[in-house]
């Protein structure tokens, strides 16, 4: 499921939670940057605009570079570099509009304290239409999975699609589009978008899909390795899993666990993205049955709030195959 870049148990990108590189501070960019003003709303508004800044001043290529000496060979001649395209310069853009809409942001910020009372956050989301995410755009995803960009694939089943944003990257590449979710609210903006939504019990049962995308919820759900087989059960001969996660590996269950902790652990080791990367693909793919067939590291953008334009966190995202 796709939820919001700002998780309570995995710090966000920015100057308080950096996993991006800066050329500079934040009290470098502004002659005003040790001002304070009076009044609430003045010093959020005086804060936001020096955590923009200090966003504007990012490396942004710096977020998709992994250290390939720290992996053993197979690993890294898989590795695929990428950059920020232009389809990820316009949602960067369009995030930093949205979020100097001041008086909407105050009312987003007022629904969501209100809201969170008795709903999930990707809930309160879907019904503000706000949050919304990036992973990958269409030439990156071209790239990963070696096709050209007018390729059409039969078929593609996107778990957890959240709003459909992140699915409409992908859904040009092939001539149907499957789509899972828990949200309701989140479901009417898919049904919306003409995806055909399934069963979250049962898109296993009844047919088998050429690509199956499992983007960011592998550490948010209850039995990821559950998923993980069902995956490869309802994958059709040949096709290929488009995979990514969240690293550090962080795992957190919205709803359903009194502890929000899963039942099935994925067992992710390692202090370093790298170190994390080997592990996922030794220790929980290949135990699995998936074998790598490219992968890259990408930033997860999400829109922003009143504090800031944008959110990032460090993804790793991968194509994999079955093994027979």
């Amino acid at each position: 499921m796709q939820d919001s870049c700002v998780r309570s148990d995995v710090p966000a990108g920015g100057p308080s939670g950096e996993t991006g590189e800066s050329t500079c501070s934040v009290d470098d960019l502004l002659p005003w940057a040790n001002f304070r003003p009076r009044g609430g709303l003045a010093r959020v508004l005086h804060e936001k605009m020096l955590q923009d800044e200090y966003l504007r001043g990012i490396d942004k290529r710096q977020w998709y570079n992994c250290d390939l000496t720290k992996l053993p060979k197979d690993i890294a001649q898989k590795f695929v570099q990428l950059g920020p395209d232009q389809d990820t310069v316009d949602f960067l853009e369009e995030s930093e509009r949205k979020s100097d809409w001041i008086f909407t942001q105050l009312w987003h910020a007022l629904v969501k304290l209100f809201l969170g009372l008795f709903m999930t956050q990707t809930s309160i989301n879907g019904w503000l239409e706000c949050g919304s995410m990036f992973v990958v755009s269409q030439s990156q995803l071209s790239k990963l999975l070696k096709i050209e960009n007018d390729t059409k694939l039969d078929s593609l089943l996107d778990l957890g699609a959240g709003d459909g944003k992140v699915t409409a990257q992908m859904a040009p590449f092939f001539k149907k589009t499957y789509v899972t979710e828990v949200s309701g609210t989140m479901k009417k903006l898919l049904t919306r978008r003409g995806y055909q939504i399934l069963d979250i019990e049962k898109w296993f049962m009844d047919r088998k899909f050429e690509v199956i995308s499992c983007l960011n919820l592998l550490d948010r759900c209850n039995t990821p390795l559950t998923i993980l087989h069902n995956i490869r059960e309802t994958l059709q001969p040949g096709g290929y899993v488009l995979l990514a996660l969240v690293l550090p590996f962080s795992a957190y269950v919205e709803s359903g666990s009194s502890d929000h902790s899963p039942t099935e652990v994925l067992p992710i080791r390692g202090d370093t993205f790298e170190a994390q990367v080997q592990s996922l693909i030794r220790d929980v793919l290949k135990p699995a049955k998936f074998d790598v067939v490219s992968w890259s590291r990408v930033p997860y953008l999400c829109e922003g709030d009143l504090h800031q334009s944008y959110y990032w966190l460090d993804d790793v995202i991968l194509v994999l195959k079955a093994i027979e």
